[in-house]
């Protein structure tokens, strides 16, 4: 519509008084449909169900996506409800993406086109049609046409806490009140991080490296049967699960029916170059590496200088997402030990013929963060088992070395 305003008022809109005149009478009746389905009374036929589409190959469809679905056969009134959406027209919108501050909007539109897209994607998708009263379709449909309203329909996205599935369930609680027993997902016990491991660990490896690189120690934390809620698969197993009772007192399951609109064929699993045979593999290598230069009594640091400046720009991304995003999980983030960012500049004090005189303390307390960093093992991505073993490797090298660098007062801070 914002389009459409857009045109009408441009130049050559007003050299076409007819096509203006038709315009106007469009943009009237649009902006009466709005308000027309914003205060529509749903008929008894209308009915509300939860939309669960699975995963997808795309990063941000990794975990799925839940809607809401308002279809009523009366009215011809076809809509779903997706919280989660965003537009790359947002002014700095990778700054904000990144710091966490990018707005994200609730949108609705019919189910056929997203349903076609969802299988042209081969997702699975799982309608659960909910066991509501009329009064209850009637609150639960204002409750999400009075966030559509542009004063209301933005808001913080919190991956964890406040995403595309935590709305549909707050909106069902407003709508339901005490007649509503939800006890969140209660069939398994995982922390956040787990979590994500499930989904991305064997699909997607890399990514899964990546954000168990990127988030802290709240990631860590056990999540509740409500919070278990925030991935689209557990919402829909806790609303299986729900109860609801009726006017008359009498308690009933919450879904009413179910229908698996689309299940998606298997795919065949192609085994590629995970982080773990890349790291591991790469350990080898460092040690091989390292054992010769120690028998040769070969002298150089063109390996650490590389490894060192990746591991000192990873500790300072780690301080960026710590101190300067949002997200709310990205902070107190433990590989801060191993990927110690002060490394960088440390790589550039020393050479083959000069050392700093603090450069053997330095190189001690970093010897020390990594013996502190194994003790956040059994919560992380076992890939930094390797990541630390050619890094104390190299440690062993440079210290081993000492001795035959001199000391350069020059260099001493």
């Amino acid at each position: 519509m914002k389009s459409l305003l857009l045109w009408a008022e441009s130049p050559e809109i007003h050299r076409l008084p007819g096509l203006k005149l038709a315009l106007a009478f469009c943009f009237v009746f649009l902006v009466s449909f709005d308000r027309a389905q914003a205060q529509l009374s749903l008929s008894p036929q209308a009915k509300i169900s939860l939309i669960t589409v699975g995963p997808g190959d795309a990063l941000y469809s990794s975990f799925g996506h839940s809607a809401l679905w308002v279809y009523d056969p009366v009215y011809q009134l076809d809509r779903a409800y997706s919280y989660g959406t965003f537009s790359f027209e947002t002014g700095n919108f990778y700054v904000k993406f990144l710091r966490g501050t990018l707005p994200y909007t609730i949108s609705v539109h019919p189910l056929s086109p997203q349903f076609a897209y969802w299988q042209s994607e081969n997702r699975s998708v799982l309608e659960q049609e909910l066991r509501l009263s009329p009064q209850q379709k009637q609150r639960l449909y204002n409750y999400l046409e009075t966030n559509l309203l542009p004063q209301n329909r933005e808001y913080q996205y919190k991956f964890f806490y406040d995403n595309c599935s935590t709305r549909l369930r707050d909106a069902l609680q407003a709508a339901c009140g005490d007649s509503l027993s939800f006890a969140g997902y209660t069939r398994e016990t995982r922390s956040f991080r787990q979590w994500i491991d499930k989904y991305a660990y064997k699909q997607k490896p890399w990514s899964d490296f990546g954000m168990d690189l990127a988030i802290g120690a709240p990631s860590d934390e056990i999540a509740t049967p409500e919070q278990a809620t925030f991935l689209p698969d557990n919402l829909s197993a806790a609303f299986t699960d729900s109860k609801i009772a009726d006017a008359a007192g009498q308690v009933q399951p919450l879904v009413l029916s179910e229908r698996v609109m689309y299940a998606a064929y298997p795919e065949e699993e192609s085994i590629g170059l995970t982080p773990m045979i890349f790291f591991w593999v790469l350990a080898g290598l460092i040690l091989a590496y390292t054992v010769w230069q120690l028998k040769t009594d070969r002298l150089n640091f063109t390996l650490d200088k590389i490894l060192f400046s990746i591991i000192g720009l990873t500790g300072w991304l780690i301080v960026l997402l710590w101190f300067g995003t949002n997200h709310g999980v990205t902070n107190w983030n433990y590989d801060i030990l191993w990927a110690f960012p002060l490394w960088l500049p440390v790589v550039f004090y020393f050479s083959k013929t000069k050392k700093p005189a603090w450069f053997q303390w330095f190189l001690m307390g970093y010897g020390l963060l990594l013996l502190f960093s194994t003790g956040n093992l059994l919560k992380h991505n076992y890939v930094v088992i390797p990541i630390l073993a050619l890094l104390i490797t190299r440690v062993y090298y440079i210290n081993n070395s000492l001795e035959k660098i001199p000391v350069t007062e020059k260099n001493n801070l």
